[in-house]
């Protein structure tokens, strides 16, 4: 009996030290520290080998003192270990009799209903109390509901979807912020930083120049240092085109397969970057002029003569050109 109860100490001492391990060292929202952090295991063995070894201790040093009684002293020893076992077996069936109220089997013949099926004959039990307590809780809820929701009015499933969409937004958002490898053509931004745009440069530098020279002047691709852009310019642009690859048989590879979606938005940023440097052994423009409707004009000078209305816009990626729109 006495194997049986170390037995389950040592069952109930690796559980708890489990969860209190896993729940100290697990960051919120994130996987268990025991598939992250391997080497726990071994604190974690060597806490339970610890616990086993502090039981048998326990139970070589009681077996110990048992032997240094004297006859008397073991059986009396031996009745108080059988009384206290018996007064807790009473204390659970005394447990049991509350929670049930059942008639014992010699009382059964005060609670017999006069039904005979065959022999078989009806006792008329009460119902258990935890039953009886039970049915009064869910009446109590079901009229503290009625009272909150359909009198009172209070929160819907409609108002409480939207609150838990709207938060999921809210937290979707935080973890974009930290999980930069979610960027994709539409979500992409231009990224400033000196570091991403050195990092940029380093990934050009290693994959880029073969084709596009140093400095983005252009070969065998084309000039990335000017106005002009065979599939579009701007950030999601440029995106788009170093990681779907350019055009069918004739363009630049995909690259979605070597870089990560970070690494491909500080490439396309440093590519960016370039505009308006004017490298010495610069290609001759390719592609399209390409202007950014949603970047901000600093500069907007108009005039008027007999012959039309000249617009001068001066802002980045425009290079000065002027757009003429005559009557």
């Amino acid at each position: 009996m006495r194997s049986i109860a170390s037995l389950l100490r040592i069952l109930l001492f690796a559980g708890f030290a489990y969860l209190f391990l896993n729940y100290v060292g697990t960051p919120e929202d994130e996987a268990s520290v025991f598939t992250t952090q391997n080497w726990l295991w071994a604190i974690y063995a060597v806490l339970v080998f610890m616990y086993i070894a502090f039981e048998i201790c326990i139970e070589s040093l009681r077996a110990v003192l048992f032997k240094t009684l004297k006859p008397e002293a073991q059986e009396q020893y031996k009745a108080e270990v059988v009384a206290k076992k018996e007064r807790r077996l009473a204390w659970v069936k005394g447990l049991y009799g509350k929670l049930w109220k059942a008639k014992p089997v010699e009382e059964e013949g005060e609670i017999l209903l006069d039904h005979n099926y065959d022999g078989i004959k009806e006792l008329d039990n009460r119902l258990p109390p935890w039953w009886v307590y039970g049915f009064y809780a869910t009446i109590l809820f079901a009229a503290i509901y009625l009272l909150r929701f359909e009198v009172f009015e209070d929160y819907n499933q409609i108002d409480e979807y939207e609150q838990a969409v709207a938060q999921a937004k809210l937290d979707l958002e935080e973890y974009k912020k930290t999980a930069k490898d979610l960027v994709d053509a539409n979500t992409v931004e231009l990224l400033t930083d000196a570091s991403d745009i050195k990092a940029g440069e380093g990934i050009f530098t290693g994959n880029c120049i073969a084709c596009h020279k140093a400095g983005g002047a252009g070969g065998i691709g084309p000039n990335l240092t000017d106005d002009y852009w065979i599939l579009g310019g701007g950030i999601k642009n440029v995106f788009h085109t170093i990681s779907e690859g350019g055009r069918a048989g004739k363009g630049m590879i995909s690259w979605k397969t070597d870089l990560k979606p970070s690494e491909i938005a500080q490439v396309a940023s440093y590519v960016l970057s370039l505009h308006g440097t004017n490298p010495a052994d610069a290609k001759e423009p390719e592609g399209e002029m390409y202007i950014d409707e949603n970047a901000p004009v600093e500069d907007a000078q108009v005039k008027q003569d007999s012959t039309g209305i000249e617009v001068i816009l001066e802002d980045e990626p425009v290079t000065g050109d002027i757009l003429t729109d005559e009557n």
